[in-house]
């Protein structure tokens, strides 16, 4: 016999409604969200979000992270793009405050980018920031 959650005394982390998340001061250009829509299109996936996370690494100490997610988890902020949901967790928030996502599709260079006003420089490559 399973036991509810008042007889044994834990309680159970309900997943957080996107209504009710903070949110976050990353821009998406209209550029970078008709991308993303497209490729959620060619996913076939209406459950997803674009992630956007800073994570330590490269050679300057500090790479961004872009990717699809079902996730919601706690402490995320979640800003609305005319129907694509950026997400953005607790501990990244402060380093792409002010930040804008773009979408290049030029001869030389094809993906997203990332403007961003707190990175105080990047490496040779451009890969990482500091």
């Amino acid at each position: 016999m399973a036991l509810s959650a008042e007889e044994t005394g834990v309680e159970i982390a309900a997943a957080q409604p996107a209504d009710d998340l903070p949110t976050h001061e990353v821009e998406l250009t209209e550029v970078a969200a008709t991308k993303v829509r497209t490729l959620l299109e060619q996913e076939g996936r209406t459950d997803l979000r674009l992630r956007v996370a800073v994570q330590p690494g490269g050679c300057s100490g500090l790479i961004y992270q872009l990717y699809f997610d079902e996730r919601v988890l706690d402490g995320d902020a979640l800003r609305d793009f005319d129907g694509v949901e950026v997400i953005v967790d607790r501990m990244s928030v402060p380093y792409l405050s002010g930040a804008t996502i773009d979408f290049e599709d030029t001869i030389s260079k094809q993906g997203f980018t990332i403007d961003n006003p707190n990175a105080g420089g990047s490496c040779a490559c451009g890969d990482s920031f500091h």
